[in-house]
């Protein structure tokens, strides 16, 4: 079981896509909770992208691109500005189907407002991955890579 589980984290793919369900849970709960407290659903996606981006770099840093401790702020600065990118995609999502045409996505949950925001999530969050992993793969972990023991 030991060895399957080494496979599945030394497999670059797998990894990723691991510690992204990882992250986007994550952001979930931070922006579903933060949501259901303030009912603000602007600032919930905001804090939360911000949480979400702190341990994505953590985790794809160390686990997935298994990048060599030097340089790790210049891989923050340039995760940071990816992240950047998509973060405006997120909250253009949220402006577009939340804030100004919540029956596009309401018309299916009967107009409720925590179901709307809980749909638009999920449907930005895996195209977030994707381009994420892009943007990471071309521009932020490239060169760097852990020396092996």
């Amino acid at each position: 079981m030991k060895k399957l589980i080494k496979a599945f984290f030394d497999n670059e793919i797998l990894s990723y896509l691991f510690f992204g369900v990882v992250t986007t849970v994550v952001y979930l709960v931070t922006r579903l909770t933060l949501f259901s407290i303030s009912k603000e659903s602007l600032l919930a996606t905001a804090v939360a992208n911000i949480i979400a981006v702190l341990f994505a770099f953590l985790t794809n840093d160390v686990f997935v691109f298994k990048q060599a401790r030097a340089g790790w702020f210049s891989r923050l600065v340039k995760f940071g500005a990816a992240r950047l990118l998509t973060f405006c995609f997120d909250i253009g999502m949220t402006f577009l189907f939340i804030k100004q045409f919540p029956h596009i996505i309401g018309q299916f949950v009967d107009n409720d407002a925590a179901a709307i925001d809980f749909i638009e999530s999920l449907i930005a969050q895996v195209s977030i991955i994707v381009l994420n992993y892009i943007l990471s793969k071309l521009f932020v972990f490239k060169n760097h890579p852990q020396k092996t023991k």
